[in-house]
């Protein structure tokens, strides 16, 4: 294998010397500063999430007020049909061919 074709050669030119002192310094406040920022961008990124879900609570609170009343006051939320009884969830019809059949 040759040097022109070894792909880790390419990359060795890119390699940087260690750094001076001065140079860590500026590294460690530049990796400070956008610790720094980056904390900042989550807060404001939490709070508009947060805005936003106030705002989506709000609007689902007042879409369903009409079901929270009628929830109050016992009343069925849809009216149902004369002598029908609902059992356990299951709707349950009398008619006289069912009276037959007992």
């Amino acid at each position: 294998m040759n040097r022109e074709s070894n792909p880790f050669q390419a990359r060795m030119q890119f390699a940087r010397a260690p750094q001076s002192l001065a140079g860590r310094i500026v590294t460690f406040i530049l990796s400070a500063v956008f610790l720094v920022l980056a904390f900042m961008f989550s807060l404001v990124a939490l709070a508009v999430v947060a805005v936003a879900a106030v705002i989506f609570a709000g609007w689902f609170w007042w879409k369903t007020r009409a079901l929270r009343k009628a929830m109050r006051e016992g009343a069925p939320i849809e009216p149902t049909a004369q002598g029908d009884q609902v059992i356990e969830g299951e709707f349950v019809r009398e008619t006289p061919d069912n009276r037959l059949l007992r």
